[in-house]
């Protein structure tokens, strides 16, 4: 069950600054009055005492389902940190702009398919390959708390602002031969239709009005990349399985401040070995093959798809390996160890590829040009041809601190996760689908409106009252940040064009799902922190954000990839549905 805010918090703006403002149910203002001798917090920071107790739990009926199932996937001692957002912003290589802890599965990254989710390594003790992920917290003594949260200013300070999309032709499966030509067509189109945008948001001098962003922007061109991808997929399912690439629909506005400087000395990586516990850990970056690859002979389409997720599959390995053997070998570890033997399989599996391709038609040739890899670690040079996409090269964290685009300090490590799997008010729950994917809360408050942020800060003993600023806890109380996500699906999709539409929230008052979607075990993920007073006192602990949030503490969001076996997920909602604490 979902536990919520009373009231929905409202925006104004400020016409000088045009600065959305937070102004949240039970939520206590940044200017509070000194008590007991201390100073009074200040920005974006509220004393948990001042802020009213605001969390909903709805009665669990004669139907529903009060169970909890608990999973414990560890608090990221591996390590595992990454600027890809592999749900939001799939095959856009370092796309939030801040780094997120990982726990669960090994491997994911920004270029994973569902098929690698499911061969990957986990951290979670009951063997759930799900991935779980947010934004890391840091202390910063040098964080100006005076300054934290968005405005027109600080978006102007960010720099030009700019589109990026998903990069399609990456994603794509074997293109059968007679629907190449077609398939070609619609990725020019899609590359045609973000330069449009792009130039839209170049010709307008408030790129971060929410209602321009939305409205004028994003939307439209959300719209007309969900219709060319579903002819793309329409042309390759007429003579193959038809792809379902509506994931790849949605595309992001970003601002300046986060593009990759390529002058970059070589990282710790390539000049020690594997790094140190605190270093980044940075992806595998292969050449695509699927855009390589002339129109393939009906008779070798499901062969040529076998070894396109054969190669996702050596990629996901490496990657695992990448977090796995951290701190290990020396100067030569990782080309000897990990990317020696990727090029040594992909050969192979290029090879297997042109001979099947070459049994009915030319046998494409070179094919093993695409074979080495490299570590990604500054990001990809744009779009703009015929991907379908529009990647722009985007900076890595870098130094021991993970560093990127003002998300400067020492990341904190969770003292605790705790993952549950929760029921519904007034109905029994369903099983989650493999591969579901979801998003809580929003990273982009201020471009693209409150809409979807939600309040998730409180205090260990306050769980009943949840802030949408940063809060100073009483002494021997933990900072927290709690997460509920959607507990309602649509029984058909695992993802949707804005990643959000295939499930909703409970209502907040009832927990009944709305008309056409079904209850299904609710996720909450609750994050503590050690983080000393003092540091709570002065401001100076703050959240990863994109570079116009600037450490907004309403764009806190979480995402999650359900990779649980159906086994696992059958115990769950069994667990769930008669109101049992497992785990």
């Amino acid at each position: 069950m979902t536990h919520h805010v009373v009231d929905r918090r409202k925006f104004r703006l400020i016409a000088s600054l045009s600065a959305v403002v937070v102004v949240a149910a039970g939520t206590a203002t940044a200017a509070l009055a000194a008590r007991d001798g201390e100073p009074a917090p200040l920005g974006m920071f509220t004393r948990i005492e001042e802020v009213k107790a605001n969390v909903v739990t709805p009665e669990v009926r004669q139907n529903g389902a009060g169970g909890v199932f608990t999973v414990d996937c560890g608090t990221n001692e591996n390590g595992k940190f990454s600027a890809d957002n592999p749900v939001a912003q799939p095959g856009l290589r370092h796309g939030a702009q801040h780094v997120h802890d990982f726990v669960g599965n090994l491997s994911i990254s920004a270029e994973s398919t569902d098929e690698s989710l499911a061969e990957s390594g986990t951290t979670c003790r009951n063997g759930d390959r799900s991935s779980y992920f947010w934004p890391v917290v840091r202390i910063n003594p040098k964080a100006n708390p005076n300054s934290v949260g968005s405005s027109q200013e600080k978006l102007k300070e960010a720099g030009g602002a700019e589109v990026a999309c998903p990069a399609v032709a990456d994603r794509m499966p074997a293109v059968p031969q007679q629907a190449r030509n077609e398939v070609t067509k619609n990725l020019e189109l899609l590359d045609q239709q973000l330069k449009e945008a792009n130039d839209r948001v170049a010709r307008n001098e408030n790129p971060g009005d929410p209602n321009f962003v939305n409205n004028a922007i994003l939307g439209p061109l959300r719209s007309k990349r969900v219709a060319t991808l579903d002819r793309i997929a329409i042309a390759i399912g007429r003579s193959a399985r038809k792809p379902n690439l509506v994931s790849l629909a949605d595309c992001d506005l970003r601002f300046g401040g986060g593009h990759a400087d390529h002058s970059q000395a070589p990282s710790k990586f390539a000049a020690q070995g594997n790094g140190a516990r605190d270093g980044a850990t940075p992806t595998i970056k292969c050449p695509s093959v699927r855009g390589a690859l002339p129109g393939v002979p009906d008779q070798a389409i499901d062969e040529t798809d076998r070894n396109l997720a054969l190669l996702d599959k050596q990629i996901a390995e490496a990657n695992q390996r990448l977090v796995t053997s951290k701190g290990q070998g020396g100067p030569n570890f990782v080309d000897n160890a990990i990317l020696g033997p990727l090029k040594d399989k992909r050969i192979a599996t290029l090879d297997r590829i042109a001979i099947a391709i070459g049994r009915n038609a030319s046998k494409p040739q070179g094919l093993e040009r695409l074979a080495p890899c490299k570590l990604n670690e500054t990001g990809n040079a744009g779009g703009g041809d015929n991907s379908g996409g529009g990647e722009p090269s985007l900076a890595a964290p870098s130094g021991q601190n993970l560093e990127l685009v003002g998300n400067n300090g020492k990341i904190v490590q969770p003292a605790q996760v705790k993952i549950e799997y929760r029921g519904n008010a007034v109905s029994k729950v369903t099983g989650m689908p493999k591969f579901l994917k979801m998003i809580t809360g929003d990273a982009k408050p201020t471009s693209r409106g409150p809409a979807n942020a939600r309040a998730t800060w409180t205090c260990s003993g306050f769980e009943d009252r949840l802030s949408d600023k940063y809060v100073i806890c009483p002494k021997d109380r933990q900072v927290m940040r709690v997460h509920d996500f959607p507990g309602c699906w649509d029984g058909r999709s695992t993802d949707s064009a804005n990643h959000r539409d295939h499930v909703r929230f409970p209502d907040q008052r009832s927990g009944a799902c709305p008309d056409g979607f079904r209850a299904i075990p609710q996720l909450r993920i609750s994050v503590v922190y050690n983080i000393p007073r003092d540091v709570q006192e002065k401001g100076q602990y703050q959240l990863d954000a994109f570079p116009e949030e600037n450490h907004n503490p309403f764009s806190d969001h979480n995402d999650f990839a359900n990779v649980n076996s159906d086994q696992t997920m059958a115990e769950i909602v069994k667990c769930v549905n008669e109101g049992r604490r497992c785990g």
